[in-house]
């Protein structure tokens, strides 16, 4: 069994690199939208009560997915609906 030394010199280059690679993460652009939304959240997005959201349920134009109780909606969905009406 071979056994490695790790020096304070060895610590301190991990750690910078470390810190090199977190700082490169956190600059990244533009924060990305959620995939998926909660129907509070669609109907702020799109100003519109909860009856319009359930008619456009009922209606097929939006296509939920129900997990746990909550109805959640692909953000994508949403993006196709607004350029459908443009």
């Amino acid at each position: 069994m071979q056994i490695e030394l790790v020096t304070k010199e060895d610590l301190q280059l991990f750690r910078q690199q470390l810190l090199g690679d977190l700082k490169l993460l956190m600059n990244t652009s533009e924060p990305k939208a959620s995939e998926w939304l909660k129907s509070a959240e669609v109907r702020k997005f799109l100003k519109i009560s909860a009856g319009t959201l359930q008619n456009l349920r009922i209606a097929g134009v939006l296509k939920p997915v129900k997990i746990g109780g909550l109805l959640y909606y692909r953000s994508r969905d949403i993006e196709d609906l607004l350029n459908k009406k443009a």
